[in-house]
């Protein structure tokens, strides 16, 4: 049991990361609300800690129903003092066979929808002067892979959303971090991943032995869900929270990768960078 209990509002906690969150904070003695769009899923999560899971039925794509959900919850299981925007999913194909009606749903969820459920808990935080809010990010918020464009790109925009919002809310004593996985043995790959049909054969020498590698390594990943959760747990108690927090092995190396790749083209290009301003 925690010494220190509080109420964490997570989204998607029905599976995945999600599930994990919420188990590690329910065995730490804390409170949990859970979002799930489905009664079953809602039953199932109560039933983890009966005085202490609160299911809370809600699509954060639905944003216009957040706010009063939120209300609602809060109203039910406590002030909310750590949001865990966790819910999304991922979406595979390569960016010219992939719709824009495909990237509008992958915003929504891995986008719109946190920032609907940060507008709905800031005022709170912001009048008690606390509070953390954990965007669950990606590895793939700052390094990227081919045929994971939009999903990228989501996850980007989210780590540029959050950065942003911890220096503006800094001063009223509420911290940001965006938690960035590398893989981690959960679905996301497999039936949760949104994958668009292949169709230009141009793309096959890319495209095809990525998508088989990726299916064959569902369910085999290098993450533990349940160290992750523990992970957060130690997140949120920490006096002084990071910006940014990666989780895995797989992403330290690969973030290492990009920041190296980084600097060496920095440096190539930097005479043209600089030739841009007025003549002093």
């Amino acid at each position: 049991m925690t010494s220190t209990p509080k109420t964490f509002l997570i989204t998607g906690v029905s599976s995945g990361l999600g599930r994990a969150f919420a188990r590690g904070a329910l065995e730490a003695g804390h409170r949990v609300i859970g979002t799930v769009r489905r009664e079953a899923d809602a039953e199932i999560f109560a039933a983890l800690a009966p005085d202490r899971a609160h299911p809370l039925l809600l699509d954060v794509t639905d944003f216009e129903t957040v706010p009063a959900a939120v209300t609602a919850a809060e109203r039910q299981a406590g002030l909310i003092d750590v949001l865990v925007n966790n819910a999304g999913y991922g979406h595979e194909g390569v960016l010219e066979e992939s719709s824009l009606d495909d990237l509008q749903r992958q915003f929504a969820a891995n986008v719109f929808g946190p920032v609907a459920m940060i507008k709905a808990v800031l005022p709170g935080m912001r009048e008690r002067r606390r509070g953390h809010i954990i965007n669950v990010t990606s590895m793939g918020g700052f390094i990227t892979m081919p045929g994971i464009s939009f999903y990228c790109g989501s996850k980007f925009a989210l780590e540029g959303i959050s950065e942003a919002l911890g220096k503006e809310v800094a001063g009223f004593g509420i911290r940001v971090t965006a938690l960035a996985p590398g893989q981690f043995r959960t679905d996301w790959a497999g039936r949760s991943m949104d994958r668009t049909p292949r169709s230009i054969a141009d793309y096959d020498a890319v495209m095809d032995p990525i998508r088989a590698a990726r299916q064959a390594k569902s369910g085999n990943q290098p993450g533990d869900p349940a160290k992750a959760a523990q992970a957060l747990l130690v997140l949120v108690d920490a006096a002084n929270p990071p910006v940014r927090l990666f989780l895995g092995d797989d992403a330290l190396g690969l973030v290492d990768q990009k920041l190296d790749a980084m600097r060496s083209e920095i440096s190539a290009w930097e005479e043209l960078s600089r030739s841009t301003s007025f003549a002093s």
